[in-house]
């Protein structure tokens, strides 16, 4: 491997444009797919084969008018006005009227009145009629009533029972992803023109929004940091500037790329900001790692750049191909799940990691071969010599002999620490972000808390029952639709029932189950399981099939989902990983410390997303004034990328330490060899990750919010209190034991040769300028 690479870095460097021509190509042709082909992102979360998703897709064939994706609009009366004051309530009217006849919105008006046209021909009149005496008054909280024109009630409009609010719930010809970029927004702004004549402010919900931008001040902030890390640890403005380079070509072809396929597949906005996040980090690090290695065989070795930029691809760029594969084989695990979105948001960030590695193998070595020499200037030159000259160990050596003298108290504060931070996953609730999970001055915050006050928390998440006859062709009887209102309604925290809709024929209906709690809390789902447990019992014993659906209980079926396959996943990871750590470092022992390291990182991450985003502890600090459950999605995706991005700290760490180890050092002077050379640059690898992902704290959405904390405390534990703490400390206490292998293992494995050890042989390095200090150091003390 370390000789393949060192041929492709060589020739990279001495044919530089070639290698940047390819890429400029490459670039040129997915800009130019973007610029004739709309980016579309969806922000729906939908798991295929569970019980919702049923209801729906059989929804879209018996009542298409149903399986469309759902709005709601709360129209505020000004300061002292009610709905019913005269110019309030035509202004109401002709907002009402704007988004019926907004395109893709189903106008219910006309439904009803083609239904009234067939006067005892429509199985509608007596259904309602049927269904509202059933019903009864709602069990607890105002009772709304209809807005009404002409003394006739408006169909999806009701107003508070003080006057100040009016709430529109209307379905969309389709799942809000698929509908045309932009529809979402033009709904709203058609609303907003009529509604602003009557003083009327429209909330949209927190379903009503549009994909937001995925790269805002937070992110390019982060972005910010991660170049003035770079510029101190490498000491130059071209040598900070290359991983840069690197980075942003990767997230241009690698997320630019899946921009460019959103036409054609279903990409979630997650996935993107996720391959956005990876992108920039590891090929700011990928990078780093390389350039770092060929500026030590400059000043350390007296190499030409020509030469060190070949061997730093040859060794470091096998230790950046094995970082790669692993990320790209946590992230590959998603798809042994075998769903979809999941698969896709897989696929999408491992093209991404796969294209940084390529880039920083290809790219970087021939951008080395038109700065040459200028890599290390003359100031750094002479203050390599300068410490070439001088004697002791340097900072970082004197660090590792530390951990190594006092490795029984470094490894019980390296457990303690994230034990203690993983304490409130014991607690950790899931759920799919709603409106009250914006801060609270947000328009989706207010109209989700306007939306409880006046109307009850059900009202944000109302739940649909779909109704079907089992005989053929036979239209449901009012008797059955009143028998399964009255049973809907006994159930513990139903709030209220309502026709919502019927097909033509009559066979299939819909009813609205208002939930006498919100979105997320535990009796909202325990009355998703009471509807479903009796619903066969139902059935039966009325001739009709039930199920149940909405966003709500859509977002309870995938919060169970993702949790059931979870320990799947992470077997799958482990497994998959263990094995490629094992081939890297021939070690049984090593790949174990490692592995346990990630559970202990991990469960601290979580810990600390849990307390944050569910407790609401230190909110301020990140500027957050909600809580909220886990999102869903977090705990099998943070898993995957944590787990990746993790090993390569570990690559990083332990391939120095090999190396040395290789080279003739006994193992506990391997260690702190291993750490002296690699401590820098892992701990501005680790700074700038974190930078990176902290960036997106300061999104708007929740999920990215979510996943940017999660990562960036994940990788702040794993790189500082794991890598750079208990590895160390347990390598020193393993002695040669962490190098053990089975004889026959060892004959079995193939030789990956990460550490250049065939390269060296067959290319030995020339003799030193001068000799080499005591420990060597990074370029930069600054992070070391």
């Amino acid at each position: 491997m370390s000789v393949l690479l060192y041929r492709l870095g060589r020739f990279a460097y001495g044919k530089p444009w070639y290698v940047i021509g390819g890429w400029l190509a490459v670039v040129t042709s997915v800009v130019a797919l973007l610029v004739v082909n709309p980016v579309r992102l969806s922000n729906e979360v939908r798991i295929d084969g569970t019980p919702s998703q049923q209801v729906i897709d059989d929804l879209a064939k018996t009542l298409p008018e149903a399986s469309g994706g759902q709005g709601l609009l709360l129209f505020k009366a000004p300061q002292g006005a009610r709905i019913d004051d005269a110019k309030v309530h035509a202004a109401l009217l002709e907002a009402v009227d704007a988004v019926y006849r907004h395109d893709h919105v189903i106008d219910t008006r006309k439904v009803l009145a083609q239904e009234v046209a067939k006067g005892a021909n429509s199985p509608l009149p007596q259904a309602q009629a049927a269904v509202a005496k059933a019903a009864g008054k709602p069990a607890s909280g105002p009772t709304p009533a209809p807005l009404r024109s002409h003394g006739q009630p408006v169909p999806g409009v009701i107003v508070s029972a003080d006057g100040s609010t009016a709430l529109m719930q209307f379905q969309f010809d389709e799942q809000t992803y698929e509908l045309p970029s932009g529809t979402i927004d033009s709904t709203v702004k058609a609303a907003e023109q009529r509604a602003t004549r009557g003083g009327l402010e429209v909330l949209p919900s927190a379903s009503m929004m549009e994909i937001p931008e995925i790269v805002g001040v937070g992110e390019i902030a982060g972005v910010a940091v991660a170049a003035l890390v770079l510029l101190i640890t490498l000491g130059s403005v071209v040598a900070a500037g290359l991983p840069l380079v690197i980075a942003l070509v990767g997230v241009t072809v690698g997320v630019g790329g899946a921009f460019t396929l959103s036409t054609v597949f279903e990409i979630h906005s997650l996935a993107a900001v996720l391959a956005l996040m990876l992108g920039l980090a590891v090929g700011i690090d990928y990078a780093l790692f390389i350039v770092n290695r060929e500026r030590r065989l400059i000043l350390d070795d007296g190499l030409d750049a020509h030469e060190a930029t070949a061997r730093a691809i040859g060794t470091a760029g096998s230790a950046v191909f094995f970082a790669g594969s692993t990320v790209i084989i946590a992230l590959a695990g998603l798809l042994v799940i075998r769903i979809a979105l999941l698969s896709t948001m897989a696929v999408v960030a491992a093209a991404t990691i796969a294209i940084a590695v390529l880039l920083a193998l290809t790219l970087l070595p021939a951008l080395l071969g038109l700065v040459r020499e200028r890599i290390c200037p003359a100031r750094i030159r002479r203050a390599a010599q300068h410490r070439t000259s001088a004697t002791g160990p340097g900072r970082a050596t004197r660090r590792g002999r530390l951990l190594v003298r006092h490795r029984y108290a470094a490894l019980a504060a390296a457990i303690l620490i994230p034990a203690i931070l993983a304490v409130p996953v014991a607690g950790m609730k899931l759920g799919l972000p709603s409106g009250a999970s914006y801060n609270p001055d947000t328009g989706q915050r207010r109209s989700y808390d306007m939306t409880s006050k006046a109307y009850g928390p059900g009202y944000n998440g109302p739940l649909l029952v779909a109704v079907g006859s089992t005989a053929n062709s036979r239209p449901l009887t009012p008797e059955t639709l009143a028998a399964v209102t009255s049973e809907l309604r006994e159930t513990k925290d139903a709030t209220s029932v309502s026709l919502a809709g019927m097909n033509k024929t009559g066979t299939t209906a819909i009813l609205s189950l208002v939930p006498g709690s919100g979105p997320n809390d535990d009796a909202t789902k325990d009355l998703v399981t009471a509807v479903r447990d009796k619903s066969a019992r139902i059935g039966r014993a009325h001739g009709a099939t039930i199920g149940i659906t909405g966003f709500t209980a859509l977002a309870i079926d995938v919060s169970d989902r993702l949790a059931d396959v979870l320990p799947l996943y992470v077997a799958v990871v482990l497994g998959l990983s263990l094995i490629v750590l094992l081939l890297v470092f021939r070690s049984l022992l090593v790949p174990v410390m490692a592995t346990l390291g990630f559970l202990l990182s991990v469960s601290a991450a979580f810990g600390l997303t849990t307390a944050v985003f569910q407790w609401g502890w230190m909110q301020n600090l990140i500027g957050i004034d909600a809580t909220a459950p886990v999102v869903s999605l977090l705990p099998i995706i943070i898993t995957g990328v944590l787990y990746g991005l993790a090993m390569d700290y570990q690559m990083f760490l332990v391939t120095s330490m090999r190396e040395a180890h290789v080279h003739g050092e006994s193992a506990r002077e391997a260690t702190v060899t291993g750490f002296a050379r690699a401590s820098s640059v892992i701990v501005a690898a680790a700074t700038i990750m974190v930078s990176v992902f902290a960036g997106f704290v300061f999104n708007s959405q929740p999920m990215i919010k979510q996943a940017g904390f999660a990562l960036a405390a994940g990788i702040l534990v794993d790189a500082f209190v794991i890598r750079m703490t208990l590895i160390p400390a347990t390598m020193a206490l393993a002695r040669e034991k962490a190098w053990w292998i089975p004889t026959w293992l060892d004959r079995l494995l193939p030789d990956l040769d990460i550490e250049g050890d065939k390269l060296a042989q067959k290319m030995p390095l020339p003799r030193p300028v001068a000799p080499q200090p005591q420990g060597k150091e990074q370029t930069s003390e600054a992070f070391g």
